[in-house]
């Protein structure tokens, strides 16, 4: 029942730093404290969940902040294209929709409609209390009973998400003005859950990353980077292997100039379709070797690993070890890699969001005949 100036007030004098931040699928709350200060940030965590005020002049300042927000947003054109390939991909489902929302839904959000949403949403068996660092497992189990023992176990509205139905589609925003374009290219991916989400990560690390302005130059692994460097086609590009409960989405995102845009997309479409054939040993091996990389690398904070034993609760219900992570990636073969590919890539629709100079950029048959080869 605290009020906003109270409980900033409180965070400061513990000289702690308290944020929430939300994703498609998750909305993440999360205290960084002293190890004597565990209790006191769970009882605000706690209080803040399942007692928020909910001021109305604190809803009107936020609705500000959120709309700044959703201005800069889409000044960043990585956002806004992903955002509309999300939307193409997954149209006229939940999955398909912006995190913020649309400019009309902000303006008129009530005080009651966040009490309904938490009163729908904010339920025992919908939530995951972790923590990572100076911290007492039975501690934290006992400050989760004391402070979120009161929570409903289920909803009492009978709420259903949206399925996530795929649709080969693309969305084009063409501005002349722009001095390059930005393009996404997607296939339907794999669920967290599903058995082709390991190799789908071995196939991004093998398609890899690229920016002319990296002091690597044409000196990297990937075969797409090699090719976007010596034949000058893109300004950058970056594979993307993005996992939901029940779905997946499966890319690269290239920025180039507009007259190097078919070249563009056929080279990208040319390597992703070679994972379905003539993927080498050397690199699978590679690139598994790179992913268990850059997985450590990702845990290189108590937040982070905080965060990913959050996320693995919800979608594995259970916390997977580096140890049976590195298990699973060492066990994929070559075999494996070319049997998602052929799955997720060979002849299959695709989604496709673009902004800027456009008016090079191939139409959606030209690319969808790409997603396989003639092999006589």
């Amino acid at each position: 029942n605290r009020t906003q100036q109270q409980l900033e007030l409180e965070i400061e004098n513990m000289g702690a730093h308290l944020n929430a931040y939300t994703s498609r699928e998750q909305t993440v709350y999360y205290a960084k404290v002293f190890k004597n200060d565990v209790p006191k940030a769970v009882e605000i965590l706690a209080d803040i969940l399942q007692n928020a005020t909910l001021d109305e002049g604190a809803i009107n300042r936020e609705r500000d902040v959120i709309l700044r927000e959703s201005v800069e947003v889409n000044k960043q054109y990585e956002e806004v294209i992903l955002d509309e390939l999300h939307s193409t991909a997954f149209m006229g489902t939940g999955l398909g929709r912006t995190i913020l929302g649309p400019d009309e839904n902000i303006k008129n959000l009530t005080k009651g409609d966040l009490q309904d949403y938490i009163k729908t949403h904010y339920t025992a068996d919908r939530f995951v209390i972790s923590a990572a660092g100076a911290v007492d497992h039975k501690q934290l189990v006992d400050l989760t009973q004391q402070h979120f023992g009161g929570l409903a176990a289920k909803s009492t509205v009978n709420f259903q998400p949206e399925a996530a139905v795929f649709t080969g589609s693309d969305k084009r925003i063409r501005y002349d003005s722009m001095g390059e374009a930005h393009v996404a290219l997607a296939f339907q991916g794999a669920s967290w859950t599903s058995e082709y989400s390991y190799p789908l990560m071995v196939m991004q690390t093998i398609l890899g990353s690229w920016d002319r302005s990296s002091a690597a130059g044409r000196n990297v692994s990937s075969k797409l980077a090699g090719d976007m460097s010596d034949h000058d086609i893109a300004h950058s590009f970056m594979s993307f292997n993005t996992c939901y409960k029940d779905t997946g989405l499966f890319g690269v995102y290239v920025v180039a100039p507009d007259n190097k845009l078919e070249d563009a997309m056929w080279y990208t479409l040319d390597n992703m379709v070679r994972l379905c054939h003539n993927v080498t040993d050397y690199e699978v091996e590679r690139a598994k070797t790179q992913l268990k990389a850059t997985m450590l690398m990702q845990l290189d904070s108590f937040s982070n690993v905080a965060e990913d034993i959050g996320r693995q609760m919800l979608t594995y219900g259970r916390r997977m070890s580096s140890a049976e992570v590195f298990a699973r990636i060492d066990a994929i073969t070559t075999e494996d890699v070319k049997k998602t590919a052929n799955k997720v890539i060979n002849d299959e629709d695709h989604a496709l969001a673009a902004i800027g100079p456009i008016f090079e950029l191939p139409d959606y048959n030209w690319i969808r005949r790409r997603s396989y080869w003639h092999r006589y």
